[in-house]
């Protein structure tokens, strides 16, 4: 399949030992944990498929911290979307992603 990384103004943001960033590799999605002022600068997604040999680059969004205080709330919920039916070999293993949302 496909794999996604994330640059972030112009550096590939190294994510194995970050608590506060996660690329979901089944959608590409960037989540991060707790935004801090360091977090601002612009993110730009890389789409490689290794199948085609060949990576897209698509363009920048910019990340911006709000100044009026005021903070988007929603509903603590836990987002799940794991397949129907998962299946493995036995001894093999599987990642599946969950993330909790939330004030």
């Amino acid at each position: 399949g496909l794999s996604y990384t994330w640059i972030f103004n112009n550096t590939t943001l190294s994510l194995q030992e970050d608590s506060r960033r996660f690329v979901s590799q089944e959608t590409g999605n960037l989540y991060i944990a707790k935004v801090e002022p360091s977090d601002v600068g612009n993110y730009t997604c890389v789409v490689t498929s290794p199948k085609a040999g060949q990576s897209v680059r698509g363009p920048p969004t910019p990340l911006t911290l709000r100044t009026d205080g005021v903070m988007g709330e929603y509903e603590p919920k836990i987002e799940v979307r794991f397949p129907e039916a998962t299946y493995a070999a036995k001894g093999s293993t599987v990642k599946l992603e969950c993330f909790a949302l939330g004030k």
